[in-house]
């Protein structure tokens, strides 16, 4: 039985989605005599021809925030199955998978990597075409240092193959999905990441993301997120999601977006300086109050997703209006 406060929630939850949830252990993670499960959890129409969005947190362990608004999120959506009408419809024509602890063993020894040292946002088969930053962008040194990719050659951690194997059977064969990977640790505000991480080059699906965020803006004007490349910021080697997205490109007739939630954790150090002194606080709100107010914010952007994922052809650009959007998106993410 585990003492990860996390994992102990997803099970609860579990229990609660009984008879609503469909349930899957993808693998099992050991460590020290130890076994913790990484799990699937799905419901709405199983259907291929029908969109899907996937939830997915936890890659980092020290990151917890990512896993708790997920579960925050899944929880309200199950006490809400038993009563909105409209969540009942909805789910008819949509499907929502979760991985929220992709990387519990990592999370039960507050490190960022797996417990094989290994960064799972540094493990995917992708070399960035461009210099990264030392470190940071991604090495081979040794998995003492912070950022290890993993040796050449060998295989993705069963963490990543776990989570490949649910995007591949869940998401990539349909018309649209998209992916939501939930994360803290730079910066004061809180951003909406997309492909690609190891190239400046834009991707294919530029306007959907600009015609997604204009919709967002839209629909909640008052938000505070920043929406960007990743490449930006900085570039790295073996992002996960910079591999499938690559992957998805091989099928032309359908829609894969993979965005990343960076949640700006500078600001909650900012606010309570002391929280530099703790390894969780440079990553994680502390104060109660301050989570409370984190995971009441991004429930409205998750529900924002899944909505925009069953309603997206009502809101993708076709034609000359796409084109114009993509350029609109390149002159303002791409050119000085």
């Amino acid at each position: 039985m585990s003492a990860l406060p996390e994992l102990k929630e997803l099970e609860r939850i579990i229990t609660l989605g009984r008879g609503q949830v469909e349930v899957e252990v993808l693998c099992e993670v050991s460590l020290k005599h130890r076994q913790f499960p990484v799990y699937k959890l799905a419901l709405g129409n199983p259907d291929p021809h029908l969109p899907a969005i996937g939830f997915f947190g936890g890659i980092h362990g020290l990151e917890r925030i990512g896993t708790q608004v997920l579960l925050s999120f899944l929880r309200g959506l199950l006490a809400r199955l038993a009563w909105d009408k409209s969540l009942q419809h909805m789910l008819q024509d949509v499907r929502l998978v979760f991985m929220p602890l992709i990387n519990p063993g990592g999370m039960w020894q507050s490190t960022r990597c797996n417990p094989n040292g290994v960064d799972l946002m540094r493990n995917a088969p992708v070399d960035a075409s461009d210099k990264v930053p030392f470190l940071l962008g991604g090495h081979r040194y040794s998995p003492r240092l912070p950022w290890y990719r993993g040796a050449a050659g060998k295989d993705m951690e069963v963490e990543n193959q776990a989570l490949c194997k649910v995007v591949h059977e869940e998401l990539l064969p349909r018309p649209f999905s998209l992916a939501i990977d939930c994360h803290s640790g730079f910066g004061l505000r809180d951003r909406v990441w997309f492909p690609h991480a190891h190239s400046v080059h834009p991707i294919d699906h530029l306007a959907d993301i600009l015609a997604l965020e204009e919709l967002f803006q839209q629909t909640h004007p008052n938000n505070s997120y920043l929406f960007e490349p990743q490449s930006l910021q900085y570039r790295t080697h073996g992002d996960i999601w910079d591999y499938l997205y690559l992957q998805a490109q091989a099928d032309k007739g359908k829609t894969f977006l993979p965005l990343t939630l960076e949640m700006g954790s500078w600001l909650w150090v900012k606010k309570n300086p002391r929280q530099l002194f703790s390894r969780h606080g440079m990553f994680n709100p502390v104060a109660e109050h301050r989570l409370h107010r984190v995971l009441r914010r991004h429930n409205s952007w998750l529900d924002f997703l899944m909505r925009a994922t069953c309603g997206h052809a009502q809101w993708m650009a076709k034609g000359p209006t796409r084109l114009r959007l993509q350029e609109r998106a390149v002159a303002r993410w791409y050119r000085p």
